[in-house]
């Protein structure tokens, strides 16, 4: 069995879901993009964010085709604003 990705989220995203951290299992072909997808019909407050949200898969930026492997952590980052 293979391991599962770890989704990490923060601020509003993570207030909107309830909970920073979610371990998925992974399947063959999964994208960064699915995995968001699979989290906003989960939780649809998520839908907010889903144009202004950053992908980050193991402390990388990545695009939102990016291919998620086994054992790996996406951080689903919020816009960052401020002075």
């Amino acid at each position: 069995m293979s391991r599962p990705v770890t989704v990490l989220l923060f601020a509003a995203a993570r207030e909107a879901c309830g909970t920073g951290r979610i371990e998925i299992p992974h399947r063959e072909g999964l994208t960064a993009a699915a995995v968001w997808e699979g989290l906003v019909r989960e939780k649809p407050a998520l839908e907010a964010f889903s144009r202004t949200v950053s992908i980050a898969r193991n402390h990388r930026f990545v695009p939102r085709d990016a291919a998620v492997e086994p054992g790996d952590e996406l951080a689903f980052l919020p816009p960052v604003s401020g002075g």
